[in-house]
């Protein structure tokens, strides 16, 4: 597959410097996936602002542009998909394919990723008829994010045992990896697992990013509940794909949290972040105030280092 060539823009939006980030989509943004491209970085994200998958781009990765109002996935969907979407973390990867977790047509309340595939990368992407991962009696699977290294095609995912976390019982949220066949879109064997929160995550973790520094793998995840200030992101380092998998701990990891929730200029509740390509840089979301999520979740962009096992935003 070749380099996702990626889409032109509408609306200019300011940047706001805020520590070692920038925050620069000043409205509802969440879970963005960023891909650098001959043309510049591009972003999408989850369902928000009147569409199911949003997108944007950027030629210097400071200033950003928000194509409102277009929709790279607008359907009809496949019948594993409910009749409304909610489309969750889209991750767009490889030549014009998106990952994407979306409510199960047979119980709306979990979801299952899939895959869409386009000849243009803004869109409109069309839905794979079959399923890339529905364990429906686990909770779900959501967070899709595409990687790929030597011709070999992947997708990590959660699943999503916190949406049955209502019995009393705190579930696993294992982050599992799935090979794929040449194609891109199925499935090839068994999923494996990567990593699965602790004590210390809260219940869950979700939202993983994977790539590879000079031989060490990095797995980016949140940790704790999305609407709230305790929620993070960490990631956790492997000398092979498969793992095993050590999260990093203090005073690398967390690798992002919230600042004083009385500032506006803070950050609050960061979270879904994801690679670039090479990894040395991010992006993530965090509140739109800087206090919590009731104006949605705002996406920011950092450099980061990442060398001997360790991330730093820079």
């Amino acid at each position: 597959m070749s380099s996702a060539y990626l889409l032109t823009v509408a609306l200019t939006v300011i940047g706001y410097a805020t520590a070692d980030s920038t925050r620069v989509i000043d409205t509802d943004f969440a879970d963005p996936c960023v891909i650098q491209t001959s043309d510049g970085y591009f972003a999408f994200a989850t369902s928000g602002n009147g569409v199911n998958v949003q997108i944007a781009s950027s030629s210097d990765f400071s200033t950003w542009d928000l194509m409102s109002g277009t929709d790279a996935l607008p359907g009809p969907f496949p019948s594993w998909v409910a009749s409304s979407p909610a489309v969750w973390a889209p991750d767009a990867d490889g030549t014009f394919i998106m990952y994407f977790s979306a409510a199960s047509s047979e119980d709306s309340s979990k979801h299952c990723v899939g895959a869409a595939t386009s000849t243009s990368i803004t869109g409109p992407y069309i839905p794979e008829d079959s399923v890339l991962a529905c364990p429906l009696d686990q909770g779900g699977a959501i967070d899709a994010d595409g990687y790929s290294e030597g011709g070999n095609y992947y997708v990590v995912y959660k699943i999503d045992g916190n949406s049955l976390d209502g019995d009393g019982t705190t579930h696993p949220t294992p982050i599992m990896l799935q090979a794929l066949n040449s194609d891109a879109v199925t499935p090839n064997g068994d999923a494996t697992q990567l990593l699965d929160r602790d004590d210390a995550d809260g219940p869950l973790i979700e939202a993983p990013s994977l790539v590879n520094v000079d031989g060490t793998y990095y797995l980016s995840f949140s940790s704790n509940m999305y609407d709230t200030t305790n929620y993070d992101v960490s990631y956790a380092t492997a000398s092979a794909l498969t793992g095993p998998y050590t999260k990093a701990q203090a005073p690398n990891a967390p690798l992002l949290v919230s600042g004083d929730p009385s500032s506006v200029g803070d950050l609050a509740g960061p979270g879904g972040a994801d690679f670039n390509g090479d990894g040395s840089k991010i992006v993530f979301h965090a509140f739109e105030n800087g206090q919590n999520i009731d104006n949605g979740r705002a996406m920011y962009v950092a450099n980061i280092g990442v060398s001997g096992g360790v991330i730093a935003i820079q």
